[in-house]
Order: C-alpha cells, then structure tokens, then sequence
C-alpha cells in the first residue's frame, strides 16, 4: 500500500506568536519544555490557534495559560510578521504580533523558564529556525 499526497505532507500549525517589549528594550521570551517539538529553545510566548480562533483569541488565551499575563489588544489584530516554516516532521504557519499593553507579572504557568531578555542579547540559535526573522526584525528595530 503506497502513501497519498497528503500523508506524506505534514499538516500546517497556525501558530500565534506575542512579542512583547518592555521600556527598558527587553522582550518576554520562555524555554520550550525538553518533551515539545524544538525543546530546551527559547520561543516567544504564544501556541496553536484553535478551531476557529483569530489572532487576538489565541494570543489571549495563550498568554493567560503560559505566563499569567492579560493582554490589552484589539479583537481585530493583524499580524505583524507571518512566516511559515517546514521543518521536515512539521510545518508551522506563525502568525506574529506586537502586544503594546499588558497587565501582570510573567511567570512559567507550565513549569517553563520565563525572562526578560535584552533585545540585542537574543541569539538566533537558541530559538527555533521559525523565529530567526522575528528576532532580526526586532534588533534592526532596537538598533
């Protein structure tokens, strides 16, 4: 019995990616938990988009179960970056969004690793392939 087209094709993951950065140019980043897909690298906060969740949806929730955090942002939010990525076993779809207004303090909700990391102190080979571009449009940014 032979594979089809679409056995062989990974399904895409709609993710949603925050990128949140403080006043002293820090960006909220956690480590990927060793058992995930791309464990023990940093990520920007965020996860799967679920059934028919837009972006602003998932961030919320994402955000209040991963590092206790309640957004201000607006239901109608658009991307600020979308990348999809193949990684071989699994492709992902991030949808990326700057969160200006937040309320709380972050703390690993699953155990992670939470910080505040320098914005030009992010290294691009301790995050997963995904984020590369996220992290050189920030430090062009902050630059």
């Amino acid at each position: 019995m032979t594979a089809t087209a679409s056995e062989l094709t990974p399904t895409v993951v709609r993710v949603a990616v925050g990128v949140l950065v403080n006043d002293q140019r820090q960006v909220l980043i956690a480590r990927r938990a060793a058992h995930q897909h791309q464990g023990g690298r940093w990520e920007f906060p965020g996860g799967k988009i679920e059934g028919r969740e837009n972006l602003a949806e998932a961030l919320t929730r994402e955000f209040a179960e991963e590092v206790g955090l309640v957004l201000d942002i607006p239901a109608d939010l658009a991307p600020w970056q979308v990348i999809e990525h193949d990684y071989g076993d699994k492709r992902v779809c991030l949808e990326v969004a700057q969160i200006g207004a937040y309320s709380g303090q972050p703390e690993g909700r699953e155990g992670q690793e939470v910080r505040w990391m320098p914005v030009q102190a992010l290294n691009p080979e301790e995050f997963p392939a995904a984020n590369i571009s996220i992290i050189e449009a920030l430090q062009a940014d902050c630059a």
